[in-house]
């Protein structure tokens, strides 16, 4: 399978009140190959995080489809969606939401262990994860322990320890520093790039988008641009005049 996110004729509407329904998403068509590093970008409203979100099966689209990993996901009723989110795809926000009474490696392992794991192999693959993003040593502290970009490490590392699928992060670095936001985003790169997982994230951040494999602009719902790492962020329309043009 050459995708593992294919979204076509994406359609939300939200609807309430007796007002006209109002629509975030408008036919959106998207195919993410396996291993790719994909920003999504956009003034706030532009549908963005409603996209993610319904990618990663947190909502529910209004018309479209949405295929994951050769799942359809309009075809799964709300247990099978939950147990898809669990066992195949990651989340991280741009709040870590880690548990201030459990030490670091219990943060991490602690989706696991509700999920039936046992728990010896859910503190392995915990701390392998941690080690994966160098925080082995840190393993014993608390949250309140750690800095900020130490602890959104932390969340990194618990949505990528059950080897997911897809990894969706929705403003990671939004509440960091430059420092810790660098890092972070460093992270993402290498479990792209060196670790071959998916890694779709929402960011404002114009430098990190420009530096990802690739870059999914949105504007008012809908595909404003898409380029490839290096290339110049051309609406899909500018692009088809200037190909015109050079005939």
């Amino acid at each position: 399978m050459t995708h593992i996110v294919e979204v076509r004729g994406l359609v939300r509407e939200l609807s309430g009140g007796g007002a006209a329904p109002q629509t975030i998403l408008h036919g959106i068509d998207l195919a993410v190959p396996h291993g790719q590093f994909l920003a999504l970008t956009g003034a706030s409203g532009s549908g963005k995080s409603t996209l993610l979100y319904l990618i990663g099966a947190l909502d529910r689209a209004t018309s479209g489809e949405i295929w994951l990993d050769g799942v359809e996901m309009g075809g799964l009723d709300d247990d099978d969606r939950a147990a898809f989110r669990n066992e195949r795809l990651g989340f991280v926000f741009q709040f870590h939401f880690l548990l201030p009474e459990f030490n670091v490696l219990e943060n991490v392992a602690l989706p696991m262990w509700r999920r039936g794991i046992h728990r010896d192999d859910a503190n392995d693959r915990a701390y392998e994860a941690l080690a994966l993003l160098g925080l082995e040593e840190l393993w014993k502290r608390k949250p309140g322990q750690l800095s900020g970009g130490q602890q959104q490490r932390v969340s990194i590392a618990r949505a990528v320890a059950n080897d997911p699928a897809l990894i969706l992060a929705d403003e990671p670095t939004g509440n960091l520093d430059s420092k810790n936001a660098e890092i972070v985003f460093d992270v993402f790169a290498q479990i792209a790039g060196d670790h071959g997982r998916t890694v779709v994230m929402v960011t404002h951040d114009k430098d990190f988008a420009m530096r990802a494999d690739r870059q999914v602009q949105l504007r008012d719902g809908r595909i404003l641009a898409d380029a490839r790492r290096g290339e110049e962020i051309i609406p899909p329309s500018q692009r088809m005049r200037q190909v015109s043009h050079s005939r």
